[in-house]
Protein backbone atom coordinates (compact mmCIF):
# COMPACT_ATOMS: atom_id res chain seq x y z
CA UNK A 1 0.00 0.00 0.00
CA UNK A 2 1.26 3.07 -0.59
CA UNK A 3 1.75 6.32 1.37
CA UNK A 4 -0.97 8.72 0.05
CA UNK A 5 -0.09 12.04 1.48
CA UNK A 6 -1.71 14.65 3.86
CA UNK A 7 -5.15 13.53 5.11
CA UNK A 8 -7.67 15.07 3.67
CA UNK A 9 -8.28 17.33 7.08
CA UNK A 10 -4.54 18.08 6.64
CA UNK A 11 -5.08 19.62 3.22
CA UNK A 12 -8.38 21.09 4.60
CA UNK A 13 -6.67 23.29 7.17
CA UNK A 14 -3.45 24.14 4.78
CA UNK A 15 -5.98 25.49 2.07
CA UNK A 16 -7.84 27.68 5.27
CA UNK A 17 -4.71 29.24 6.17
CA UNK A 18 -3.98 30.07 2.37
CA UNK A 19 -7.44 31.54 2.52
CA UNK A 20 -7.09 33.50 5.56
CA UNK A 21 -3.84 34.89 4.47
CA UNK A 22 -5.39 35.48 1.33
CA UNK A 23 -8.01 37.66 3.60
CA UNK A 24 -5.39 39.63 5.38
CA UNK A 25 -3.93 40.50 1.92
CA UNK A 26 -7.02 42.18 1.22
CA UNK A 27 -7.46 44.57 4.17
CA UNK A 28 -4.19 45.87 3.45
CA UNK A 29 -3.01 49.15 2.29
CA UNK A 30 -2.56 49.10 -1.76
CA UNK A 31 0.92 50.49 -1.44
CA UNK A 32 1.60 47.66 0.81
CA UNK A 33 -0.30 45.11 -1.64
CA UNK A 34 2.02 46.75 -4.06
CA UNK A 35 4.97 45.64 -1.92
CA UNK A 36 4.35 42.13 -1.78
CA UNK A 37 5.11 41.71 -5.43
CA UNK A 38 1.74 39.36 -6.00
CA UNK A 39 1.95 37.49 -9.09
CA UNK A 40 -0.73 39.07 -11.64
CA UNK A 41 -3.45 36.71 -11.33
CA UNK A 42 -4.19 36.64 -7.67
CA UNK A 43 -3.33 40.68 -7.32
CA UNK A 44 -5.98 41.04 -9.80
CA UNK A 45 -8.48 38.57 -7.47
CA UNK A 46 -7.26 40.82 -4.54
CA UNK A 47 -7.89 44.09 -6.21
CA UNK A 48 -11.58 42.67 -7.40
CA UNK A 49 -12.36 41.10 -4.02
CA UNK A 50 -11.79 45.29 -2.34
CA UNK A 51 -14.16 46.43 -5.14
CA UNK A 52 -17.06 43.55 -4.29
CA UNK A 53 -20.04 44.97 -1.83
CA UNK A 54 -22.03 41.67 -1.70
CA UNK A 55 -21.26 39.42 1.02
CA UNK A 56 -21.81 36.35 -0.68
CA UNK A 57 -19.54 37.49 -4.10
CA UNK A 58 -16.94 38.71 -1.08
CA UNK A 59 -16.88 34.60 0.54
CA UNK A 60 -16.74 33.47 -2.83
CA UNK A 61 -14.01 36.14 -4.05
CA UNK A 62 -12.00 34.59 -0.86
CA UNK A 63 -12.34 30.98 -1.84
CA UNK A 64 -10.65 31.75 -5.53
CA UNK A 65 -7.89 33.84 -3.90
CA UNK A 66 -7.50 30.52 -1.40
CA UNK A 67 -7.27 28.49 -4.59
CA UNK A 68 -4.77 30.94 -6.41
CA UNK A 69 -2.84 30.85 -3.11
CA UNK A 70 -2.53 27.14 -3.74
CA UNK A 71 0.10 27.65 -6.30
CA UNK A 72 1.99 30.37 -4.68
CA UNK A 73 4.93 30.31 -2.45
CA UNK A 74 2.98 32.02 0.56
CA UNK A 75 5.71 31.96 3.17
CA UNK A 76 7.87 35.43 1.65
CA UNK A 77 4.05 37.07 1.87
CA UNK A 78 3.48 35.83 5.36
CA UNK A 79 6.56 37.19 6.66
CA UNK A 80 5.97 40.68 5.16
CA UNK A 81 2.72 40.26 6.82
CA UNK A 82 4.26 39.07 10.23
CA UNK A 83 6.60 41.84 9.87
CA UNK A 84 3.67 44.86 9.58
CA UNK A 85 2.06 43.26 12.17
CA UNK A 86 4.81 43.31 14.38
CA UNK A 87 4.91 39.45 14.95
CA UNK A 88 8.73 39.59 14.16
CA UNK A 89 10.16 39.48 17.23
CA UNK A 90 13.54 41.28 15.92
CA UNK A 91 10.80 44.64 14.48
CA UNK A 92 9.00 44.31 17.77
CA UNK A 93 12.47 45.09 19.53
CA UNK A 94 13.71 47.98 16.87
CA UNK A 95 10.09 49.76 17.91
CA UNK A 96 11.16 49.75 21.61
CA UNK A 97 14.41 50.84 21.26
CA UNK A 98 12.88 53.48 19.12
CA UNK A 99 10.39 54.16 21.79
CA UNK A 100 13.07 54.15 24.52
CA UNK A 101 14.98 56.86 22.21
CA UNK A 102 11.36 59.13 22.04
CA UNK A 103 11.26 59.39 25.65
CA UNK A 104 14.84 59.79 26.41
CA UNK A 105 15.34 62.69 23.89
CA UNK A 106 11.33 64.27 25.35
CA UNK A 107 12.33 63.94 29.19
CA UNK A 108 15.45 65.50 29.20
CA UNK A 109 18.64 67.41 27.03
CA UNK A 110 21.22 65.27 27.85
CA UNK A 111 20.04 62.51 25.68
CA UNK A 112 19.97 65.29 22.83
CA UNK A 113 24.01 64.76 22.79
CA UNK A 114 23.92 61.21 23.57
CA UNK A 115 21.69 60.72 20.17
CA UNK A 116 24.10 62.82 18.74
CA UNK A 117 27.28 61.27 19.49
CA UNK A 118 25.67 57.72 19.20
CA UNK A 119 24.40 58.88 15.28
CA UNK A 120 26.38 61.57 13.86
CA UNK A 121 25.29 61.85 10.47
CA UNK A 122 21.91 62.65 11.57
CA UNK A 123 19.98 66.13 11.43
CA UNK A 124 20.57 67.60 14.53
CA UNK A 125 18.47 70.81 14.05
CA UNK A 126 15.65 69.11 12.76
CA UNK A 127 15.56 66.48 15.80
CA UNK A 128 16.20 69.50 17.97
CA UNK A 129 13.04 71.26 16.50
CA UNK A 130 11.32 68.21 16.57
CA UNK A 131 11.99 67.90 20.37
CA UNK A 132 10.90 71.27 21.04
CA UNK A 133 7.38 71.14 18.99
CA UNK A 134 6.77 68.11 20.89
CA UNK A 135 7.07 69.34 24.20
CA UNK A 136 5.34 72.18 23.15
CA UNK A 137 2.57 70.34 22.17
CA UNK A 138 2.35 68.11 25.13
CA UNK A 139 2.60 71.08 27.32
CA UNK A 140 -0.81 72.39 25.83
CA UNK A 141 -2.08 69.08 25.90
CA UNK A 142 -2.70 69.17 21.79
CA UNK A 143 -2.88 66.00 19.46
CA UNK A 144 -0.32 64.29 19.10
CA UNK A 145 1.05 65.23 15.72
CA UNK A 146 4.66 66.35 16.25
CA UNK A 147 5.20 63.22 18.73
CA UNK A 148 4.42 60.72 16.19
CA UNK A 149 6.40 62.65 13.20
CA UNK A 150 9.20 62.45 16.32
CA UNK A 151 8.48 58.64 16.04
CA UNK A 152 8.95 58.44 12.44
CA UNK A 153 11.88 60.33 12.13
CA UNK A 154 13.39 58.83 14.60
CA UNK A 155 12.36 55.17 12.90
CA UNK A 156 13.70 56.38 9.30
CA UNK A 157 17.22 57.49 11.21
CA UNK A 158 17.97 54.46 12.75
CA UNK A 159 16.90 52.66 9.90
CA UNK A 160 19.57 54.44 8.03
CA UNK A 161 22.22 54.22 10.46
CA UNK A 162 24.50 51.12 9.96
CA UNK A 163 24.67 50.53 13.82
CA UNK A 164 23.10 47.74 14.41
CA UNK A 165 23.08 48.07 18.40
CA UNK A 166 19.56 47.98 20.31
CA UNK A 167 20.42 49.32 23.47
Amino acid sequence: MEEEGPSKTKRKQEMNALQKIGAEIVTLKKSQIEQLNLPEQLLDAVLEARRLTSHEAIRRQMQFIGKIMRGVDAEPIQQQLDAWNGVNDQETARLHHIENWRKRLLADDTSLSEFLSAYPGCDAQQLRTLIRNTRKEQAANRPPANYRALFRWLRETLQASPQDDLS
